[in-house]
């Protein structure tokens, strides 16, 4: 009995101390440190760079342009009653603005109910141009609205006339030949001047104009009105007239300007 009491004692002590090593050497599992892996996001920043284009340049072309009609140099191979032929020419002033004037020479004869005349004379327009076309480029065109102050000075033939009879019983009576001239006559008008050239050839305009006219001062000859003024036209509309032109021109150059175009915004001049 006491040898078995011994025995289990001496069991119960191993196991006591066995456990007690147990607990002291057992490793109690550690946590592994999970170190985070730190995602760098590499920012890359697209330089944008601003391209700055270099200013263009335009040369404007300054000189004198000249013409003539071709609308009155023709009329008279068609129109035996007709001759006559106009100088144009113009001067650039500035970028938008010309001088122009016109010279011509008419001889014109009007077969009228009552009578017949011939108007002879010359006549000179002077005024200003504005062009109101936006070219591109290098272009040169013109759209143009202007005024000219025009003067003629001209004679009157009277050829023939009819007297005037308000109970034709017996017909009307032949028309009775004059040939009487007055000379010296004059004449004055406003114009309202609208026209177009555009370049065709190398320095060679084509243009066509319309004029609207006020005459404002008319010496007519003694017994009857002219019918016709040269430079003018024809007075059957009292004061107000009307007129057009079909010209060729040739442009001379002389001198150039040159004109910056800024294309950034940034660098632009304020208007």
């Amino acid at each position: 009995m006491k040898h078995t009491l011994k025995y289990i004692s001496s069991i119960c002590l191993l196991f006591s101390m066995f456990m007690s090593y147990a607990q002291e050497n057992t490793a109690t599992p550690t946590a592994k440190e999970t170190v985070p892996v730190k995602s760098q996001t590499v920012a890359t920043k697209s330089e944008v760079q601003e391209v700055v284009k270099p200013d263009s340049i335009k040369t404007d072309r300054y000189g004198l342009r000249v013409g003539v009609d071709l609308y009155k140099l023709t009329r008279g191979l068609y129109d035996k009653d007709y001759k006559g032929v106009e100088f144009t020419g113009d001067w650039r002033l500035t970028k938008k603005y010309y001088l122009a004037a016109e010279l011509g020479f008419e001889d014109k004869t009007t077969d009228d109910d009552r009578l017949n005349s011939s108007a002879t004379g010359t006549y000179i327009k002077g005024g200003f141009d504005y062009n109101v076309y936006q070219n591109w480029l290098d272009m040169e065109n013109l759209i143009t609205i202007g005024m000219r102050g025009g003067f003629s000075t001209f004679s009157q033939q009277l050829n023939s006339y009819k007297i005037y009879n308000p109970n034709p019983y017996w017909g009307e009576q032949p028309p009775i030949v004059d040939g009487q001239k007055y000379n010296g006559l004059t004449a004055g008008w406003l114009e309202v001047a609208m026209g177009l050239k555009a370049e065709v050839f190398n320095n060679v305009f084509v243009g066509f104009g319309v004029q609207l006219k006020l005459l404002l001062a008319n010496s007519k000859p003694e017994g009857f009105d002219n019918l016709y003024i040269p430079g003018f036209n024809r007075t059957y509309d009292g004061s107000f007239g009307i007129g057009f032109n079909y010209t060729v021109s040739y442009f001379i150059p002389i001198y150039k300007k040159k004109i910056v175009i800024p294309t950034n915004p940034k660098t632009a001049p304020k208007k």
